[in-house]
């Protein structure tokens, strides 16, 4: 396998590659079409998922075991011609299982006191993070840096990971046996949170029939280079996002943080996480601009799990109330012409 940190960054005076928007939307169709293939029903999931990768962030998927979380991160990574790592987050996990340990360097007494970094499984363009709230928080923290900086420290060196770098984690929900919740640091940093939810009776009875995660899944091919994914990213950065849509989505984030109900509203990380997504969805619909759609059609997907309700809320189901709360803010908030 090719070493992904050759990848940490273009080569020196290389020009980015151009994508019209319509040559974008169709890199973001066949992406979503060869998901979907083993991911059946979930067309609107598989959709944000990629528009996640077009944006630049990580996905969370939460949901309860067997709706096909761990299928669909592992058929998004097949789709992509890229270096990919499964860690399964266990509770006797460790940050250096992650991210890599410095160990002795062999040789003579000459090399006696050195070390030399071997790095962890964290160092591949998409990482599954399986199951990550099984973890201890110590563990989980070692996300951190590689989610929000795209490198990993360890005893005081920083190493690059490489580019593209995606994080796809799957979490169940909390109150099942042996969970941590993530910290909202940690929650902060996923652009996206995804729940896939019970197929219909339709398409379990098609499930059942045809097993696409065993007999599709492994016959999966890549239908996108790494450069075709930083070509997509690199022409996200150019979909308008007007004066309008700017006031429009901080007025949202504003009512976040102050409304009654929650004790912590969408931080500036989130409102730029919900322009990014709304450029992602522009561009897979071959538009070169945003509408007011793109923000509030992805702001509950965006900002749901940023939100923490107040102490009265939270008994009642906290992420349920947030994303109730949001509904509203939203339902209230004047749509610009």
């Amino acid at each position: 396998m090719q070493d992904p940190r050759a990848h940490v960054a273009p080569a020196l005076g290389a020009a980015p590659r151009r994508l019209a928007p319509v040559e974008a939307a169709e890199f973001a169709t066949r992406l979503r079409s060869n998901v979907e293939r083993a991911v059946r029903g979930k067309s609107e999931v598989v959709r944000r998922a990629v528009e996640t990768v077009i944006a630049g962030g990580h996905l969370l998927l939460e949901d309860v075991p067997g709706v096909g979380k761990t299928t669909l991160a592992h058929a998004l990574a097949r789709s992509l011609r890229a270096s990919f790592r499964r860690i399964q987050f266990t509770s006797d996990l460790l940050p250096g299982d992650v991210v890599g340990v410095g160990l002795p360097a062999p040789g003579d007494g000459h090399s006696a006191g050195r070390f030399v970094f071997q790095p962890g499984p964290i160092f591949a363009h998409v990482v599954l993070a399986d199951e990550v709230n099984r973890a201890s928080p110590k563990t989980q923290s070692a996300l951190l840096e590689a989610m929000g900086e795209g490198s990993v420290t360890v005893d005081g060196v920083s190493h690059p990971l490489p580019r593209p770098f995606l994080v796809i984690a799957t979490q169940n929900p909390m109150e099942q046996f042996g969970t941590h919740p993530l910290p909202e640091s940690q929650l902060d940093r996923f652009l996206m949170r995804l729940r896939l939810g019970y197929p219909s009776p339709a398409d379990e009875a098609a499930v059942l029939r045809e097993d696409p995660a065993t007999n599709e899944l492994p016959r999966l091919e890549p239908v996108l280079t790494i450069d075709d994914v930083l070509a997509l990213r690199d022409a996200c950065d150019g979909v308008k996002f007007d004066d309008a849509l700017v006031e429009y989505l901080l007025r949202i984030v504003a009512e976040t943080r102050e409304h009654e109900g929650l004790r912590l509203g969408v931080s500036p990380r989130g409102a730029v996480s919900l322009r990014r997504a709304a450029q992602a969805r522009a561009l897979g619909e071959a538009r070169d601009y945003c509408i007011p759609d793109d923000v509030r059609d992805l702001a509950l997907d965006v900002l749901g799990h940023r939100l923490c309700v107040a102490a009265h809320g939270a008994a009642t189901g906290g992420s349920e109330q947030a994303e109730w709360i949001l509904r509203e803010i939203l339902d209230r908030t004047p749509v610009p012409l």
